[in-house]
C-alpha cells in the first residue's frame, strides 16, 4: 500500500512537482484540495523557514500524517532583501503578479544593471507527527531585467534573469526551470531524505 504525503499547497503545478519526486519511493501525493475542510494557515512568521515550518506543523498535527510546506520568494540586493518573505503580497491587499512586478520594477528604475542582483529562495518544511521538523533550502541567482518578459511560469518569473539560460524564468521551458531554479534545487536536498 502506498504511503501518503500531504503538500501543504492548493497550486497543482508545485504537487506535480513534488509527484515526480516522490512516487517512484512508493508515495502517494495528496494537496490542501483533498481536505477541504481545513482552513488556510497564516504566514505570520518573519522567516521563510519559520512561514515554512508553520504550515507544514500545524496541518501534520490536524491530520497526523507527514506533510510537507514551502516557503519561497525573491530576494534583490538593492532592494535590502525585498520582497522577500512578503514577495505573494508586496504590492499590497489587491497583490497580483502583475502588480507585484510594476512595484518591482518601480523601485529599481534607477539601479544600474550590474547593481540588480537577485535570487529566488525556497525553504521546504517536513513534518512529520512525533518528530522534529526538517528543514531543506535552494536558492536560484540571477538578475531583475527591466521589462517583464516571457508567457511561461509565474510570479517574479517574466523579469528573473538567469545567466545560465541568459533568458527569464518565464522564457524557460518547464525542464529548463526544473533544472537550476530554487524549489527544484530544495527538492532535491529533500529527495535526499527518501532513497
Amino acid at each position: 500500500m502506498m504511503k501518503t504525503i500531504i503538500i501543504a499547497t492548493n497550486n497543482t503545478g508545485k504537487a506535480k512537482d513534488f509527484e515526480r519526486l516522490l512516487n517512484p519511493y512508493g508515495y502517494k501525493i495528496k494537496t490542501l484540495a483533498d481536505y477541504p475542510e481545513l482552513g488556510e494557515v497564516e504566514e505570520t512568521g518573519t522567516t521563510f523557514a519559520e512561514n515554512a515550518a508553520l504550515k507544514a506543523e500545524t496541518i501534520s498535527q490536524q491530520l497526523n500524517e507527514i506533510v510537507i510546506a514551502d516557503d519561497s520568494g525573491l530576494i534583490i540586493d538593492a532592494l535590502n532583501g525585498e520582497p522577500g518573505v512578503y514577495s505573494a503580497r508586496y504590492a499590497g491587499p489587491e497583490k497580483s503578479d502583475q502588480k507585484n512586478i510594476e512595484k518591482v520594477l518601480l523601485k529599481m528604475e534607477q539601479v544600474p544593471g550590474d547593481k540588480r542582483t537577485a535570487r529566488f529562495h525556497c525553504t521546504l518544511a517536513m513534518a512529520m507527527p512525533g518528530e522534529e521538523t526538517k528543514l531543506f533550502t535552494g536558492e536560484a541567482e540571477g538578475y531583475i531585467t527591466t521589462k517583464p518578459t516571457g508567457d511561461h511560469g509565474f510570479g517574479y518569473d517574466p523579469i528573473f534573469y538567469t545567466e545560465v539560460f541568459q533568458r527569464t524564468f518565464a522564457e524557460l521551458t518547464p525542464d529548463e526551470k526544473n533544472q537550476i531554479s530554487h524549489r527544484a534545487n530544495a527538492l532535491r536536498k529533500l529527495q535526499l531524505q527518501f532513497q
